[in-house]
């Protein structure tokens, strides 16, 4: 006779962790411990004696028993000084036992805890591994929870044809904005003619306003596409960025430029002023060239020559608007008598372009700078005469046009503002309705960083609210395999517009731990999201996933249209493969810069863009092998430099 042996003990009740009896049994106090032992039936009988009071001696078979070894043994792994609600439950199961061995053979179902579900629903049973093998073991079949995530997920696909049909548009609305002023795509020209190739050497200046802080970098170029860097920065004193006065802003930015070279650049800054003092020439000899990264809006004019259209985050100062910030930083320097002409004006994605043509490793110009992080935009070489709008322009600077080509910067965070081709969810609607610029950048918005997270917290809200989905719900703790009824902290972040960072959307995605383990740690920590359960955090990582792929792919949109737009996949992918090792010949590689936080640390980002590169019928499997996709670090500074040195070339001229 075979039979399971099913003994209780009193748990840890200190211990936030319980069994899988508690589990099973909520009302329950008890862990269980189960040992499978073989008996013939007098032992099997004993084994039930020795679980009953002495009121029930009479009734045992203990006498016929009580000399068997399989009684010794089934006494000692059941000794009991007194009736407890565990000697009574171990009856119960004993008994039930013993009657299976004198009844046709009937299959009883021992529940065991299921995983939750979505909501309450018919059960499958399995057979399971463990100590009663016999039996079958309840586990939910209820998926609804994870096929309510793979419902909300499928809002975001972003297919084939759509990625051609948004390729498509791209170009159109390209072409529309070098020809005229004022439309989606602003393809406003930088008046940067040239692209580095490595080669270039010297000591350029580069400054950065790019938000709160003002960064002030030297750059060495030693002409083998390396070079060394030495920087300082410092926070933009709060006062200063709603000043009365630009003066005020810019004279600040002019001391610490000045603190800068007195301590990097001491020997060139005495000398510089020993010069003036004895009355000696000045020439841009000996004056540093200096590129200006200037992140806010402009109307550039030149490549030294911008006017202010408005301020972004946090800035303030009425007065500067439609003023040339070149000049009032140029102003400034000259008012404290520093050794530095500001030559040029810069954008960091073209100067994200411009670190990475003199950088990378091929002999090829980089075609196109992209922007993937917190915001997103590129630059790229565009031919010259295809920048018609250049002769329509009131005020336009001078530059060279021996190169036949000219640096664009696409401004392509506004693409298809007319929303004609791009992927929309109410979740997008909802934040676009909300933001503080509705109805401008949407490709951005549905790409960068800044609204990921964003999308992502909207979409678990209506998860949420939705009350046939069972998101973050338990109706006890014997629903949660953490063994604690989930809850949401009534400050959490999920309730505040911008409560999710992009980084919680990396975590999860590339989350493979055992029960999802990091993202449910996430989920507490950052989200406020206590016990969620395992299912809980497949169902955000479905959604998360979905997410982040749209945004992979619709940047394989603009890439994909910059490259066929410029013309620079013409030849045939048999023209440009090595026969004899199958490799890319170098000449016919098209080299792509990008910088941010999304193409460098989000999880597949680059490999969701060449599937939907491949994906492009002008491109396809061939031609995505030509495309080589590498990371441009510091345009702001690198590029900025490469850019004043670029502009210093043409002023010799």
């Amino acid at each position: 006779m075979y039979i399971s042996f099913t003994r209780y003990q009193e748990p840890d009740r200190g211990s936030r962790r319980q069994s899988s009896a508690r589990r099973a049994y909520p009302s329950s106090s008890l862990l269980l411990h189960h040992r499978s032992i073989t008996l013939g039936n007098s032992a099997a009988l004993a084994l039930l004696s020795s679980h009953l009071p002495t009121g029930f001696d009479s009734w045992s078979a203990r006498p016929l028993t009580k000399s068997s070894p399989d009684y010794q043994i089934s006494s000692k792994l059941s000794r009991q000084s007194r009736i407890t609600v565990t000697q009574a439950f171990s009856v119960f199961i004993a008994l039930l036992v013993l009657l299976l061995q004198f009844l046709p053979s009937t299959t009883v179902f021992f529940p065991t805890p299921s995983t939750k579900s979505a909501s309450s629903g018919s059960t499958t049973c399995q057979k399971s591994n463990s100590i009663l093998d016999s039996l079958p073991v309840c586990t939910s079949g209820n998926m609804g929870l994870i096929e309510d995530a793979r419902r909300v997920a499928a809002e975001f696909e972003y297919p084939a044809d759509k990625v051609e049909q948004g390729v498509k548009e791209f170009i159109r609305q390209m072409d529309e904005g070098l020809q005229e002023t004022g439309k989606s795509m602003s393809q406003i020209p930088t008046y940067v003619t040239a692209v580095p190739n490595g080669t270039e050497k010297g000591v350029y200046l580069a400054v950065d306003l790019g938000g709160t802080n003002f960064r002030v970098c030297s750059i060495k170029l030693n002409g083998d596409t390396t070079f060394s860097l030495t920087q300082s920065k410092v926070a933009i004193p709060r006062e200063l960025m709603v000043a009365k006065t630009s003066q005020e802003l810019f004279s600040f930015l002019a001391k610490q430029i000045e603190s800068f070279l007195k301590a990097h650049h001491h020997e060139h800054f005495e000398e510089y002023h020993q010069r003036r003092k004895a009355g000696e020439p000045i020439t841009d000899e000996h004056l540093f060239k200096l590129g200006f990264t200037f992140s806010f809006p402009v109307h550039q004019v030149g490549i030294n020559k911008g006017y202010l259209i408005r301020w972004t985050k946090g800035f303030d100062i009425s007065d500067a608007i439609g003023k040339d910030v070149c000049a009032l930083l140029q102003a400034e320097i000259d008012a404290l008598h520093l050794p530095i002409k500001v030559a040029a004006l810069v954008n960091d994605t073209v100067g994200t372009l411009m670190a990475r043509s003199y950088t990378s490793p091929g002999k090829t110009g980089t075609l196109l700078g992209g922007i993937f992080g917190t915001g997103t935009n590129g630059a790229y070489v565009e031919k010259l005469d295809k920048v018609t709008k250049l002769k329509k322009m009131e005020e336009g600077g001078d530059y060279d046009d021996s190169t036949g080509n000219m640096i664009v910067n696409t401004e392509w965070g506004s693409f298809d503002n007319q929303m004609t081709v791009l992927p929309n969810t109410p979740y997008d609607e909802a934040l676009d309705k909300e933001s503080n610029n509705p109805g401008i950048q949407m490709f951005e918005k549905r790409v960068s960083g800044m609204f990921l997270g964003e999308v992502l917290r909207r979409a678990i809200l209506s998860m949420i609210k939705d009350g046939k989905t069972d998101l973050f719900k338990d109706e006890s703790s014997g629903t949660n395999d953490v063994h604690s009824t989930c809850t949401i902290a009534d400050d959490s972040p999920l309730y505040k517009q911008w409560g999710i960072d992009t980084s919680f959307l990396s975590i999860a995605h590339e989350d493979q731990s055992a029960g999802y383990r990091i993202t449910r740690q996430a989920l507490s920590k950052d989200l406020g999201v206590d016990a969620a359960s395992s299912e809980d955090a497949e169902a955000i990582k479905i959604v998360v996933e979905a997410i982040g792929k749209r945004s992979a792919r619709l940047s394989a949109v603009a890439i994909g249209a910059v490259i066929i737009s410029t013309g620079n996949l013409t030849l045939t992918a048999g023209d440009a493969v090595d026969d004899q090792n199958k490799e890319v010949i170098e000449e016919e590689v098209v080299d792509i810069g990008v910088d941010g936080s999304l193409v460098e640390f989000y999880p597949g980002f680059e490999q969701y863009i060449r599937e939907a590169l491949r994906e492009i019928k002008a491109i396809g499997e061939k031609g995505e092998k030509r495309i080589r996709i590498g990371i441009a670090k510091d345009g702001s500074g690198v590029g900025a430099a490469l850019i004043a040195l670029v502009a210093g070339g043409r002023e010799k001229e």
